[in-house]
């Protein structure tokens, strides 16, 4: 990697009461180097950070430079906050999985939406995941050097073969050997296995989470966790992507060969070692495993458990809430809670334990994706569209309550681009964004509040 690509690391928030804010680092500022180093990532800075005594060259919003030293604890942290975790560019992605999201969209939104990453820094950093199939030797040295895991890794299969056709490259071939890479360096990955039917699933999905149990072993196993996920499909896609969608009876199917491997691996392993993404049960209508199968969670971000663990959250919250008795003969509160229609019979008992609640009602309504093309729509990707097609005319009482994973994060657009403030114009109605559990029931409990 070349220094001259690396860009001085724009600063956009300073933490009160920190290092930062009493040296007088401003938003706007960049930082060049540390102690005569660039940086070229978040990883490179916190490491770099870690020191006791640092010199930092900085230039200013107006184009200034300083130097500035400081002495802080060994693990104290300056309060900052950059534009962007990479400061030298962004590892493109050169593969062609025809599953791919963001092949699946239409053209003509804004372009962060179609960036394909397969960078194993946002993967270390932000849980996002990547193919390996992309990087050249010096950013293997790199991670091995700087101990960079664990990483999120698509495997999807491990039969040569297989694993090429379905990323259109040669070089993912090469995944049992790069797991024995990480193996060998005692460093791990957290795999996902995208189920495509007729082409990875059945006798290659048995061989391919059979070999990365494999790797679960040992103090340090290289394989963490697996999750196998269920393919999504959009009206978007490529006609010629050979991909069939996943019908209620092949969610059946593969629960059951799951599971089936599941207890192997507790027997052999003493760990479930790979699970299955809560869409599967959603699929096929069949009930979600108990809280404790999810052992500590380690796929939570793939949607692995994600439901049973909202569920769970959910009650504790419930019952920590101090609910009014009554609400004073004022008219009750009415919300509309708007959620995709796959988690639609697995939080009824959320909405009938609000409802329980004297002065309040919630009506949940669950909404499969038009603009998606998606007879099943998972919360997330519901988008501005489906929201205004699919409330417009209702009583929406006196808002409605949008869960903010269907929002771009520090943002309030939708994946369609159409913002909050259009969709309640257009609804003529408030909406809320939720962030989780807490949220929900803090605004719920406020049975008189307005």
């Amino acid at each position: 990697m070349s220094v001259s690509s690396i860009r001085p690391a724009l600063i956009t928030e300073v933490l009160p009461d920190s290092i930062g804010a009493d040296v007088g680092f401003e938003p706007g500022d960049a930082i060049v180097s540390i102690n005569g180093t660039r940086p070229r990532d978040l990883i490179d800075y916190q490491f770099l950070c870690a020191d006791e005594f640092l010199e930092i060259e900085v230039i200013d919003s107006q184009g200034k430079t300083h130097h500035i030293e400081l002495e802080k604890d060994y693990d104290e942290s300056l309060g900052l906050e950059f534009e962007t975790a990479l400061f030298d560019g962004l590892i493109q992605c050169n593969n062609r999985c025809p599953f791919c999201f963001i092949d699946q969209q239409p053209p003509g939104k804004r372009g962060s939406l179609y960036l394909k990453d397969d960078d194993y820094r946002l993967s270390f950093l932000y849980g996002s995941y990547l193919t390996l199939t992309n990087l050249p030797q010096s950013e293997w040295d790199r991670i091995a050097q700087m101990r960079i895991s664990p990483l999120y890794v698509s495997v999807h299969a491990t039969e040569p073969e297989v694993r090429s056709f379905l990323l259109k490259n040669h070089r993912a071939g090469q995944i049992l050997e790069q797991l024995k890479w990480f193996q060998k360096h005692r460093l791990q990955i957290h795999a996902q296995v995208v189920v495509c039917p007729g082409i990875n699933d059945g006798v290659h999905l048995e061989k391919t989470l059979r070999d990365l149990a494999e790797f679960h072993r040992g103090d340090i196993p290289a394989v963490a966790s697996v999750a196998v996920v269920p393919v999504g499909l959009t009206r978007f896609r490529p006609p010629e992507d050979e991909l069939i969608a996943v019908s209620q009876e092949k969610a059946r199917e593969v629960i059951k060969q799951v599971q089936d491997l599941q207890d192997t691996f507790k027997q052999e392993l003493g760990s479930t070692c790979v699970w299955l993404a809560d869409e599967w049960f959603l699929i096929a209508r069949e009930e979600l495993p108990p809280e404790s199968d999810y052992e500590d969670y380690p796929q939570i971000g793939n949607g692995v458990g994600s439901i049973r663990k909202f569920l769970g959250e959910f009650e504790t919250a419930f019952e920590r809430v101090k609910w009014e008795s009554g609400n004073g003969g004022a008219s009750p509160r009415r919300w509309t809670w708007v959620v995709g229609n796959a988690v639609e019979l697995a939080f009824k008992p959320i909405v009938a334990r609000l409802n329980g609640v004297e002065g309040l009602r919630v009506e949940m309504v669950a909404l499969a994706s038009d603009y998606w093309g998606q007879e099943i729509t998972v919360t997330g990707l519901l988008t501005g569209q489906d929201l205004i097609a699919g409330l417009q005319g209702r009583d929406l009482g006196d808002g409605v309550l949008l869960p903010s994973l269907m929002l771009k994060t520090g943002d309030n657009r939708f994946l369609d681009d159409l913002t909050v403030a259009e969709v309640e114009a257009t609804l003529q109605t408030k909406i809320v964004a939720v962030n989780g559990v807490d949220e929900l029931v803090a605004i719920a409990s406020n049975v008189t509040g307005g």
